[in-house]
């Protein structure tokens, strides 16, 4: 099948789609847990740095954020059990948008699921080599070892990989609640939360005023309050793959985002406020849970902590691995990347293939950087740079999906909708105006500017290919069948 717009649809047969089959399996707590399991580990370590500029700067930022968020998944909510496919924003983005606004969506998301997890398995080795007491060469057969581990998990089987999913985000979430627990006998808030002044100095006695650094601060700030919420948006992924998509979509990414509501205001409130913790030291730590809980229990369970403290860095690396599989699969087997990736295991119906070529790609780009710039320099890039591509990836695919659930309103007001945002377009146009000014941030920011400039590189390659060759090669997937069946029913 060809359009006059020069793209062209391969024909394929069944047989294409039984080799690329998925298997049926999550409930709502299966979802809920895969899109809270997928954010934890920004609870342990990463927003803290924007305590730097004053915790009144990061709590409003904070509040600011969660707005965004509020947006972006309600939004979600009603349009993937409205669009229940595994494509996920691409899908959306592809009916409300066409084929180049839904590649683009897509593009952008690969950025962020590709690179997170290889940012969290850095910080996972940096943690298991301290405990272990390993030299720093050997980090690289670190990120191997656990690559093998989680991939491996996730292309045994959905059940498997929903169980262990459900696993590790009650513990890690367990772990969080026993900190708040530990903490309220021994916080001193207007002392240690508030020690920052107006020239990032610390304050002895705190007390320090509510923005050090003017709402420049609160800018600052908004990077770091991403990576509280950072990836719920992965759950539609998981729709072709959900028993009841239509019923429990909406409910597994709701109860996720207020779960995780609950759980960022009261690390920022806690963290910060323990006695000889505080915001300015915590706005330069790698490991702030680690730090409070050692100011409450002492040094001398110190690796017995730092291995709780894994936990989260755990079951976010697992979930962004199933999202990561289930993002390239949804764009290969529609056409938009080689169609070989979105080949499924003959038993196990998972996207094996798809798994395995993000965590190599992922591998390679760590590897190129570790060997280049030294194992010193290379870290830095890792922690640092491949951080803030994704974050860049993941506000550009924000205001993308957010414009989706805009013009899915308005141009198609009769498609069925199980569930409809209470926020409706307004909660779309603020998650839109919140992800730009992020962006604008980013732009504007030299430590952010390179992360975007490899940003700019890969959206260059992968539009390319597109332009040249997956444009004229793209497959009836249902993604595709849905956009112009219901393309088709609006001219009509």
């Amino acid at each position: 099948m060809s359009e006059s717009s020069g793209v062209n649809y391969t024909k394929v047969d069944q047989s294409y789609f039984d080799k690329r089959g998925l298997r049926r399996y999550a409930g709502v707590w299966s979802l809920w847990a895969l899109g809270v399991g997928a954010v934890i580990s920004g609870h342990f370590s990463g927003w803290n740095l924007g305590l730097a500029n004053g915790w009144g700067s990061m709590f409003l930022a904070t509040i600011i954020i969660s707005i965004m968020y509020l947006g972006l998944t309600f939004s979600l909510a009603e349009m993937s059990p409205a669009l229940p496919h595994t494509g996920g924003a691409y899908s959306f983005a592809r009916t409300a948008m066409g084929r180049w606004g839904g590649f683009l969506t897509g593009l952008s998301e690969n950025v962020e699921y590709v690179l997170t997890p290889a940012v969290i398995v850095y910080f996972i080795s940096s943690y298991m080599s301290g405990i272990f007491g390993t030299s720093p060469e050997t980090l690289p057969l670190w990120w191997i070892g656990f690559y093998i581990l989680f991939v491996g998990l996730n292309i045994v089987g959905v059940e498997l990989s929903f169980k262990v999913t459900l696993t590790v985000t009650l513990l890690a979430l367990s772990c969080l609640v026993v900190f708040w627990i530990s903490a309220l006998p021994s916080i001193d808030f207007a002392k240690w939360a508030m020690n920052v002044g107006a020239d990032g100095a610390a304050l002895p006695e705190g007390n320090g005023p509510f923005l050090p650094k003017g709402f420049m601060g609160v800018l600052a700030c908004l990077p770091f309050a991403v990576w509280l919420f950072l990836a719920i948006e992965q759950l539609p992924l998981a729709a072709e793959e959900s028993v009841d998509p239509k019923r429990d979509m909406p409910r597994g990414i709701l109860a996720g985002i207020f779960t995780l509501i609950v759980s960022a205001f009261m690390i920022l409130w806690l963290n910060p406020s323990v006695a000889g913790v505080g915001s300015h030291k915590l706005g330069t730590s790698g490991e702030p849970l680690l730090d409070g809980f050692k100011a409450i229990y002492g040094d001398g369970i110190a690796k017995a902590l730092a291995t709780v403290a894994v936990l989260g860095l755990v079951a976010s690396f697992h979930t962004i691995i199933f999202a990561k599989g289930r993002q390239i699969y949804s764009l290969s087997r529609a056409g938009y990347f080689p169609s070989s990736l979105s080949v499924t295991h003959g038993s196990r119906k998972t996207p094996h293939r798809a798994m395995i070529t993000g965590a190599l790609l992922a591998l390679t780009v760590m590897f190129i950087l570790w060997f280049n710039l030294g194992a010193d320099k290379g870290a830095a890039v890792i922690g640092g740079t491949l951080l803030n591509m994704a974050v860049f990836g993941a506000m550009f695919s924000y205001v993308m999906q957010a414009l989706s659930f805009i013009l899915l309103r308005k141009n198609f007001p009769n498609l069925d909708r199980p569930y409809r945002s209470h926020f409706g377009i307004t909660g779309a146009v603020l998650t839109i105006v919140i992800a730009a000014v992020t962006l604008f941030f980013q732009l504007t920011d030299p430590v952010y500017q390179l992360g975007v400039l490899w940003v700019a590189v890969w959206f260059s390659i992968g539009i390319a290919y597109f332009a040249l060759f997956g444009r004229h090669h793209l497959i009836l997937s249902p993604e595709e069948e849905f956009a112009l069946d219901h393309a088709k029913s609006q001219s009509t």
